[in-house]
């Protein structure tokens, strides 16, 4: 349990080990080989915190730390072994009970959803988690510029993407006023949020994003609130889990005051197997935590690492945590034999212990264990049986853990995806106006296209028209000239003094004459008289 002032870890002998809740944000290591008791030390420093009105989150890996939300029960298998453990450290105060919390799931399969937005991951360290190259961290800062610009907001990997795409396109304008802008890097970038979208960091970007102050809450009670993240799934994707990891100590160093060294912790946060954080992270993600768990303790907060082995945390980070708890290690092979000497090297010497050869001894529950003392100085190591916790050691049944999300403070706020319009709606509706606009203007130009034809064949029949026309009125003035009138009347008067003089020819051949005829007569009547002789004599 805690007491005012300090959160009793365990007992060497007659000697009570306690962690002091002013040197709690110094941060801290709690280290083992599997099956050592570390889950269990992990229990009973959540629940020492959480009565000391310390809120408190934790990453739980296996399944098993859901189990905190629940209270012991005298007919597990484990009663008979924590009661004896009580009653052999003298802890007086050991009872079941159960802790205020508050489940969470990037997934939003066995707790309340966790998102943020990619504008509040902002592009440093989206470059950072990407482990983008100085250019290309560039051309992500200017696709967050130009969005800031147009007023597109970026919430998710969908935005990004889309606005990646759009400073591609628009390289040729952007370049001008930033900078070179290749298709080459926007590329690189696309193909690393890819990498990071396949380990579903699709469910982590977006809206409604979470408020980081749901974190740091007090029951009724005063106790502080258990988070608890379910990671089992995460695990299997170390970028989205160093992704969430990154964003939300960056948000605590952005939110909280500073406040040196206050009474107790503000919030303390514990990450189990540890290790699976650090392999293949990205070196400019390792610094990147270094910092934020160096510098985040002047903001109360206090960051503790559970992992297998201390030599699986890198040395960066472990400089910072003076708060330490080691169960046992085997020494089977030089590795092995290495890493014990490693985590002796790190505790301050104690004549009564010889750390090197009780590190490979200790049982199951017993720790060496060294934490900083008033003066900031780490205590020196002690061989001591870790106090039993009294909430329950095992995962929750899923109907346990539906209760617990129902009725805890945080209720369906963050458990419904918002999709609202943003970048990529937007950029999207751009697009197929400008399609439209393109297609609009490409029927206008075939209609053009066929109004010139018709306009031609207009032109050319009206000058068809016009030809004849005129061929017309010249025939109409000819006839009408005086020459042709007079051709005409010439011709008509010939045709009818013809026309007599051949009729009188054959009246006279025909019927005979009052007077005879001159010999042979003229050319007419020659020519009637043998079309007439031919007529009879045929």
């Amino acid at each position: 349990m805690a007491g005012e002032t300090g959160i009793f870890i365990g007992a060497a002998g007659e000697a009570r080990q306690e962690l002091i809740l002013r040197r709690a944000n110094r941060h801290g290591l709690i280290a083992g080989a599997t099956g050592t008791g570390k889950t269990v030390t992990l229990q009973g420093l959540a629940e020492g915190f959480s009565n000391a009105g310390v809120p408190v989150f934790v990453s739980d890996v296996k399944g098993d730390l859901s189990g905190l939300g629940m209270a012991g029960s005298p007919t597990s298998k484990m009663h008979e072994i924590f009661a004896k453990r009580a009653q052999e450290i003298g802890d007086a105060e050991w009872r079941y009970g159960e802790l205020p919390v508050q489940l969470w799931d990037l997934f939003g399969e066995q707790g309340h959803p966790i998102r943020a937005t990619i504008s509040e991951m902002g592009p440093l360290l989206l470059a950072r988690l990407l482990d983008l190259n100085e250019t290309q961290e560039g051309v992500l800062n200017v696709a967050f510029h130009v969005a800031d610009e147009e007023g597109l907001l970026l919430l998710d990997l969908d935005d990004l993407q889309s606005m990646l795409a759009h400073c591609a396109e628009r390289a040729g304008e952007l370049s001008t006023k930033f900078g070179n802008i290749t298709k080459a890097s926007v590329g690189t970038i696309q193909r690393q949020l890819l990498q990071l979208r396949t380990q579903g960091a699709e469910h982590f970007f977006g809206e409604p994003a979470l408020d980081i102050g749901e974190f740091i809450r007090t029951d009724d009670r005063g106790r502080g609130v258990v988070n608890i993240l379910a990671a089992d799934k995460l695990m299997a994707s170390p970028r989205l889990y160093g992704s969430f990891l990154l964003w939300m100590l960056s948000e605590l160093f952005e939110t909280l005051p500073e406040v040196g060294d206050p009474d107790k912790p503000k919030l303390v946060f514990f990450f189990d197997e540890a290790h699976l954080l650090f392999d293949d992270a990205p070196k400019a993600l390792l610094d990147k935590i270094e910092q934020v768990v160096r510098l985040i303790r002047s903001k109360g907060v206090g960051v503790y690492f559970v992992t297998q082995n201390p030599i699986d945390i890198p040395e960066d980070v472990a400089g910072q945590l003076g708060n330490r708890v080691q169960h046992a290690l085997r020494a089977f092979t030089p590795k092995d034999a290495k890493a014990v000497k490693s985590a002796a090297e790190t505790f301050r010497a104690n004549p009564d212990v010889d750390v090197a050869t009780v590190i490979t001894e200790l049982k199951v529950g017993e720790a060496l264990v060294s934490v900083l003392q008033e003066d900031g100085s780490p205590s020196p190591v002690q061989r001591t049986l870790i106090r039993a916790p009294g909430t329950r050691v095992g995962p929750l049944v899923p109907a346990e853990r539906a209760v617990l999300i129902t009725t805890d403070a945080v209720g369906d706020k963050y458990d419904t995806l918002i999709d609202r319009e943003s970048a990529e709606e937007i950029l999207a509706a751009k697009a197929n106006e400008a399609v439209a606009a393109a297609a609009e203007a490409q029927a206008e130009s075939e209609a053009d296209k066929a109004a010139a034809a018709q306009a031609k064949e207009d032109a050319r029949l009206a000058k068809e028209a016009e030809r004849t026309r005129l061929a017309t009125e010249r025939a109409q003035a000819t006839a009408t000239s005086p020459w042709a009138k007079m051709a005409t009347s010439a011709a008509r008067s010939a045709s009818s003094s013809l026309g007599r003089q051949v009729a009188n020819e054959i009246g006279r051949e025909i019927f005979g004459g009052s007077k005879r005829r001159s010999s042979g007569g003229g050319l007419g009547a020659q020519l009637i008289r043998g079309v007439l002789g031919g007529l009879f004599r045929g």
